[in-house]
């Protein structure tokens, strides 16, 4: 089967890695310089599917634990720490209400949250713990997958850099394909018409007073952020989830809530070097949850929301199956989602 993968993010590569692990032969069209330079370039990288539960559906956790193993299996650097999530004293009741809402936590004490992360012993009295979540730093993890889909799998990329810059070949070539996926993210909102954007601003700083083996979710009153360690001094800060389609814009209020909350988890963060701003906007419809959209021999893998990490492996595995096997997976390609 030939398969063209339009787009070059992270559902298009794990759309391509399933795709050529079946025996297809796989062109990847990317209209960007290089692979993950869209919204997978500002990702936090959290697999974090018990997590996630607390405000997304069941259906996020469900993909998210088969994408857990994929990415430990695919990619190398794959840190497998879990999650820590706490709360200043005055914000115990969220810290609960985040507990009744997921699962595969312990509750940890003071004392427990000082052997996890010795910089923050003394600075909070409970959190929560989930052991089997991991994180990964998604540049790294997109440029290793990508050189395993050259080397193991001879799959062909065409960027921008090479000349293309249309999605819609102009030469033909993707009339000679079997069969198309199409990742491209918001700006597939030309055939779905239900596509939204949902901006998320990030920033990374430096610092070499405090250190973390993983992922740290503050429940801030204002802004709950995440801080995701990623090695060498630096951290990354994240992320908004603002209702609009502003490419690159970042607002300062955003940039002081993210701040301040890093601040109110160490006040190492305020003297920190601040070495990346940036943004951008997560496809989603209107459940925020995915979907496989099917029209004749073009399958459309979308509306990974702020899950792209976490759910894209799962979706790219259902994709092949479609594709190869006439598979249906109701959870991602019913339109009414509300059963699940």
């Amino acid at each position: 089967m030939r398969v063209r993968v339009i787009g070059a993010g992270v559902a298009g590569l794990t759309c391509a890695h399933a795709f050529a692990a079946r025996g297809a032969q796989v062109t990847v069209i990317e209209r960007k310089s290089g692979s993950g330079q869209g919204c997978s370039w500002y990702a936090g990288g959290m697999l974090a599917p018990w997590c996630e539960r607390e405000s997304a559906e069941p259906i996020i956790a469900e993909l998210g634990h088969e994408s857990l193993a994929y990415w430990r299996a695919a990619v190398p650097d794959v840190p497998n720490e879990g999650s820590l999530v706490l709360a200043p004293p005055r914000d115990l009741p969220d810290l609960k209400r985040f507990s009744r809402r997921t699962e595969a936590f312990e509750w940890v004490d003071g004392a427990r949250i000082g052997e996890l992360e010795p910089d923050l012993d003394g600075r909070f009295d409970q959190g929560l713990f989930f052991p089997t979540e991991a994180h990964l730093e998604p540049r790294k993890a997109l440029a290793a997958l990508t050189q395993k889909l050259v080397e193991e799998y001879q799959v062909a990329f065409r960027f921008a850099a090479d000349g293309f810059d249309e999605v819609d070949d102009q030469s033909g070539e993707t009339e000679q394909a079997d069969f198309v996926v199409d990742c491209r993210g918001l700006a597939a909102r030309d055939a779905l018409a239900d596509l939204r954007g949902v901006k998320g601003e990030m920033l990374v700083l430096y610092s070499t007073e405090i250190a973390l083996k993983r992922p740290v979710r503050l429940l801030h009153p204002r802004i709950p952020v995440y801080i995701v360690p990623r090695g060498d001094g630096h951290f990354m800060i994240g992320a908004t989830s603002i209702e609009n389609d502003e490419r690159g814009r970042v607002t300062g209020r955003s940039m002081l809530e993210l701040l301040g909350a890093a601040y109110a988890l160490h006040p190492a963060f305020g003297e920190a070097e601040i070495v990346e701003i940036g943004a951008d906007v997560r496809p989603a419809f209107p459940d925020n949850l995915p979907r496989l959209r099917r029209r004749g021999t073009t399958l459309y893998v979308n509306g990974l929301y702020r899950h792209g990490f976490l759910a894209a492996p799962a979706l790219a595995r259902r994709a092949a199956e479609v594709a190869f096997d006439g598979a249906y997976f109701p959870e991602v390609m019913d339109e009414d989602h509300r059963q699940w």
